[in-house]
């Protein structure tokens, strides 16, 4: 713990938690292969899956990084034990431990599938104090999950992030309001969330290396070029984020799928198949959720970058098929033979049905279309994803899917 003091014993003005699951996937493979324990895991997209995903805190003691080829992974570690990934688990167990936090407080952020600030400005007179809430809240992931989690209490968001990273695994760290900045000032601003590259860039051309330099530039400097997210860096530096908890889950603006395909994929097959299982899936994600779109972005990677564009439809559409057809027209239009490696299919805008019908749609073809979905639907949620589906798809990836930075444990946002 570091500056975990009392200051004149009172009240916080805001106390906030960070919930840091430790190791989180490669913890669960470890828990339910109980053979696991004590030896360096790490987690792939399926057994194919050549990039770790995250490794275990074994395997963190031979050098293994997340982002690391699993061929360079054994150099290190030759013992290092593969395990694919399992998202459907991950966020079965993820949102029985956010269930669980409600029990301390029901002011809840699901900052991520293995992260959660809570709001406890309000709970500080049955609290006792910082540490017996870290403590209880640790006992209770534990008794929810059989795993451990590390835990920063602040009074900003950005600073209990940064304390929950501080002593991992199975740390507690609390920094007081009052010492906040001094306890940042000597940290790199890339330590803060949300500090990318180019940020990084920008603010060491003003002189700002260290949270601790912030303060000598005014905050115009981040506001003018940043807007209000620059303004928002320049006080998370000094320990003074101003975001509030946000227990809301917002409209959805997208809704999309990715995967990774082979390298350098140059079948005009292969990337018609992984397009229309991403059609797919955005289709069974809208009807889930009862949204429609009538935009649509159809994007595939090559080394160079992306190549895509946003496809209209005519009325909106729920339909796999019908986005099928939108990319499979940008691929004949923009696609001139490059390698491609990663393809994405999101839905742009998404409004509840229940709209106005444009005058373009064929409604005895859509009332065909409806009625198609419905009844593979009903099979593909009580058999799994798929289970039906378009004969091309018979030979598609056996990658697992990958739970989305957003994900959250109800909503549109709860899908792998």
């Amino acid at each position: 713990m570091v500056n975990s003091e009392v200051i004149n014993n009172q009240p916080w003005q805001q106390m906030i938690a960070l919930v840091d699951m430790d190791s989180f996937f490669a913890s669960i493979e470890q828990f339910d292969q109980p053979e696991l324990f004590g030896h360096p895991v790490a987690v792939t997209n399926g057994l194919q899956g050549t990039c770790i995903i995250t490794r275990s805190y074994e395997a963190r003691y031979w050098g293994i990084k997340t982002g690391m080829r699993l061929k360079e992974a054994k150099k290190l570690c030759p013992g290092i034990i593969q395990r694919p990934s399992r998202p459907k688990r991950y966020a079965e167990i993820s949102t029985n431990i956010m269930h669980a936090l409600t029990a301390i407080t029901p002011d809840i952020e699901v900052y991520s599938v293995d992260e959660a600030f809570l709001e406890l400005t309000h709970c500080q007179k049955i609290i006792k104090s910082p540490e017996v809430i870290a403590n209880k809240i640790q006992n209770l992931v534990s008794e929810i999950s059989g795993l451990s989690c590390s835990i920063g209490i602040s009074g900003d968001k950005t600073t209990a992030k940064y304390a929950a990273k501080q002593n991992k695994p199975h740390g507690i760290t609390i920094i007081h309001p009052e010492k906040s900045a001094e306890t940042l000032s000597d940290a790199p601003v890339t330590d803060l969330c949300g500090i990318a590259k180019g940020i990084e860039r920008f603010l060491n051309a003003h002189g700002v290396y260290k949270c601790g330099d912030m303060k000598n530039i005014p905050i115009s400097v981040l506001g003018k070029h940043f807007g209000h997210p620059g303004r928002r860096i320049w006080l998370m530096a000094q320990g003074k984020d101003p975001e509030r908890i946000k227990t809301d889950i917002a409209e959805p603006k997208s809704i999309g799928h990715g995967k990774v395909m082979p390298p350098n994929t140059k079948s005009i097959k292969i990337i018609l198949m992984y397009l229309q299982h991403m059609s797919e899936k955005v289709g069974s994600r809208l009807r889930k959720h009862h949204l429609q779109s009538d935009c649509f972005y159809i994007g595939i990677k090559c080394k160079k970058g992306w190549i895509g564009d946003r496809m209209k439809c005519p009325y909106p559409t729920d339909d796999g098929k019908s986005i099928m057809k939108l990319g499979r027209q940008m691929i004949l239009e923009r696609w001139t033979g490059e390698g491609i490696n990663q393809i994405q299919v999101t839905a742009v805008r998404p409004k509840a049905l229940g709209q106005q019908i444009d005058f373009l749609e064929d409604t005895n073809q859509n009332t065909h279309a409806r009625e198609k979905n419905r009844v593979m639907d009903l099979i593909n949620n009580r058999y799994g994803d798929l289970t039906i589906a378009p004969s091309n798809l018979i030979k598609r990836s056996s990658m697992p899917d990958v739970i989305a930075p957003a994900w959250k444990p109800t909503g549109h946002r709860r899908t792998v």
